[in-house]
């Protein structure tokens, strides 16, 4: 039977398109499809359960692979085969699910998974811009309860100009670099990294990325239509009693409304909430808590979450007791931890970052190997975020998708202010101490102020801030600095990192649908204002990086030298450069320049006196002496037919001095001349033609004795010919 195939084709403006296909692949599962651009093909699958699970949130997962075989390539490792997803494709799945989860009803809870997989890659084309639009193509083509199309797009501005899912070789030149997901009415996600662009320019870049993705959702409501859309499915919806709930809602807002409005700490807030919780739910029977105790603890949810939300809008007042645009108490210090290359706290309200930087040499750069990226970072952050930081006791499994989303965001913040000419492989290590509010901006400062106590020359210090937005359509409310419930309450969470002059890193997850834009840049300057205060607080904890990194800390020097000499400085089977380590106590790399054809020396250490001992070892290599130059020599070793001596200045450069270059007057033993150890000048006559090795004289450089008379020089022509006559005299007795 030949499959039903459909297609729909998005024009990019530029001469490049999109497709989105399905009918021919994958069929048994509730929607597919296979979304391509250039040669870059990615299936998506959508499959969701019929029957609702027990949870009372959405299980949905969302997989993005990116397979090797996309790429013509095996894996790497032992196996051979794809194992646990990388941390790029772990930031895709994040992207896609945080467009896809608000869309689905609250109350829809059955299993659900979208699976993408990379299956052919283009080099030109990076495959996380489609990924959002392939899991939305697959839900319209699927009977889901799903509220309206959406899509993402990878902004880029190079060399000014504003283009759509760009290349990996065009993102070099990028200065804003920002991945937007939408619905055609609103913008839901915006995650990215600048060169510290200002609030209007970020804004620009948003509402270019929106025009596109609006026609990406046109094309995809053509496309269900085409093949045929499928009724949405019937589900059994979460029970509702309206009568409930405002009995719930007249007995709990006030009681809330009174608890927020003492602005208290977070522990005694969840104490006073869960009292009043505790006496409602006392004012029911045991059978009406166990029939409806699910209700009641919802109804109380939406109780307190309106009252919070109305004494902001209202009163301009928060949870606790901070106005909208006020700061927690920061408080900061560096080099805390006596060990490490670099330390910094940072703790605002009830939030802590502790921060160590480590400095290395390029063998331990970060080794990223996909099938559609291959590479390296010399800076790095990892992010931890361990259960007794909110005060629960929970099992770790693992860095959780949460952790890596998070590092990954600072480290977007911060490496645009790494000099390009830092010799060190940096990784910063944040461990989350505290959180109620922002760990991942908290981390962007402690991190600032330990790569400064580290010694990393930052070209700006970068700091950051979460903030929040509450809306009723009418009132609207920026926060600056929010707390961990007003995250859950608020209509947008946004994260802004930047320098004294620009923005360097975003993340905002955007719930309120058509947002203005107007609303939008006033809360970002107003996380500007907020951004420069905490940067003033960080400046006045340490106003620059260190002159120098600690005494205990690496010191890192970079020599270039020819590649004929690598081998050199190796040795046979490592022998020369593993005692040089050993010797000096430094850690020595080499890596080789295909672009230069040079060596790059990296010379690691902690004491300066075993780097000058490397370098004078690679000054004794690439030392090659001028004919005609006097140079000074030291002897090391007494032969019958002169000494061997090596450079001074080219310590294990050696050359021999022949005994009729040691004086004018006849010699007949060497050390009635020089003696081991003696140290004196001689003058270098280049390689000598007769014998073909290196000549040095120390007689060239002492004054003739009167009278001498220098032996003529033999005629080695006359002696070829007597031998020449002797090989004729030998040849006729063997014919006699």
């Amino acid at each position: 039977m030949i499959p039903k195939v459909c297609k729909e084709i998005i024009d990019l403006g530029d001469g490049r398109t999109i497709s989105i296909e399905t009918g021919k692949l994958a069929k048994q599962a509730h929607g597919s499809v296979v979304v391509q651009m250039g040669n870059a093909m990615l299936l998506c699958t959508v499959v969701s359960n019929y029957t609702s699970s027990n949870l009372d949130f959405l299980p949905l997962t969302v997989d993005y692979r990116e397979k090797f075989a996309a790429a013509g390539r095996y894996p790497g490792g032992f196996f051979k085969r794809e194992a646990r997803p990388s941390n790029d494709e772990i930031l895709t799945m994040r992207l896609v699910d945080r467009v896809l989860r608000p869309l689905f009803p609250k109350d829809y809870h059955a299993e659900t998974q979208v699976m993408i997989q990379l299956m052919s890659h283009d080099e030109n084309v990076m495959p996380d811009a489609l990924a959002g639009l392939a899991a939305s193509a697959a839900i319209q083509l699927s009977d889901f309860p799903f509220e309206c199309p959406i899509s993402e797009v990878r902004v880029a501005r190079v060399n000014g100009e504003l283009i759509i899912n760009p290349s990996r070789e065009q993102l070099l030149n990028a200065d804003i670099d920002m991945m937007v997901g939408a619905s055609a009415d609103s913008v839901m996600m915006v995650e990215g990294e600048m060169d510290e662009c200002s609030e209007e320019e970020m804004t620009e870049a948003i509402k270019f990325a929106h025009e596109a993705i609006k026609v990406q959702c046109a094309a995809q409501v053509k496309l269900a239509e085409a093949f045929g859309k499928k009724e949405t499915r019937e589900y059994e919806p979460e029970p509702e009693d309206e009568a409930l709930e405002k009995k719930v809602y007249e007995a709990a807002y006030q009681k809330c409304y009174d608890i927020a409005k003492k602005g208290t700490s977070k522990n005694e807030r969840s104490v006073a909430f869960a009292e009043v919780k505790e006496e409602i739910m006392a004012s029911f029977t045991e059978e009406e808590v166990e029939e409806y105790g699910g209700l009641i603890g919802k109804y109380f949810g939406k109780a307190q979450k309106a009252a919070v939300r109305e004494l902001t809008l209202s009163e301009g007042l928060r949870l606790d007791g901070r106005k909208t645009t006020e700061i927690r108490p920061i408080w900061c210090e560096v080099d805390y931890l006596p060990s490490t290359h670099g330390s910094a706290i940072f703790t605002r309200g009830e939030t802590q970052a502790l921060a160590t930087v480590t400095l290395g040499t390029s063998r331990e750069a970060n080794q990223i190997d996909s099938p559609s990226y291959q590479g390296e970072e010399t800076f790095y952050l990892h992010y931890n975020f361990p259960p007794f930081c909110t005060g629960e006791a929970r099992p770790l499994r693992g860095t959780s998708r949460r952790e890596i989303g998070h590092g990954n965001l600072a480290q977007r913040a911060l490496k645009g202010m790494i000099p390009e000419d830092c010799p060190y492989t940096v990784r910063v290590v944040s461990e989350v101490l505290e959180s109620n509010g922002s760990s991942s901006m908290a981390t962007v400062c402690s991190g600032t102020m330990a790569l400064m106590d580290a010694g990393v020359q930052l070209k700006k210090p970068v700091s950051g801030i979460a903030m929040g937005l509450i809306s009723d359509g009418d009132r609207y409310a920026v926060l600056s600095d929010i707390l961990g419930d007003e995250d859950h309450l608020g209509d947008m969470d946004f994260k802004v990192t930047g320098t004294a002059d620009g923005i360097t890193a975003c993340q905002m997850d955007i719930k309120i649908k058509g947002l203005p834009y107007d609303i939008l840049v006033n809360a970002l300057k107003q996380a500007r204002d907020g951004r420069f205060h905490i940067l003033e607080k960080l400046t006045d904890t340490i106003a620059k990086p260190n002159a120098d990194v600690k005494a205990h800390a690496p010191k890192m020097v970079t020599r270039t030298i020819p590649n004929e000499f690598i081998g050199a400085l190796i040795g046979p089977g490592g022998k020369v450069i593993q005692e040089l380590q050993k010797e000096t106590g430094t850690t020595i790399v080499i890596n080789e320049d295909p672009v230069t054809e040079e060596g790059i020396v990296e010379i690691l250490g902690t004491g300066q006196e075993g780097i000058d001992a490397v370098l004078a070892k690679i000054d004794s290599l690439l030392f090659k002496p001028e004919k005609g130059n006097v140079y000074q020599v030291k002897v090391i070793k007494m032969l019958d037919f002169g000494a061997v001596v090596e450079y001074v200045e080219a310590p294990g450069n050696e050359v021999l001095l022949h005994i009729s270059e040691l004086a004018w007057e006849r010699t007949n033993s060497v050390s009635d001349v020089v003696k081991m150890g003696d140290v004196f000048d001689v003058k270098y006559f280049g390689v000598d033609p007769r014998t073909r090795k290196e000549k040095v004289s120390r007689k060239a450089l002492l004054p003739k004795p009167e009278g001498f008379v220098e032996r003529p020089p033999r005629d080695n022509n006359r002696g070829r010919d007597n031998r020449s006559r002797d090989n004729r005299g030998r040849d006729n007795r063997r014919r006699d």
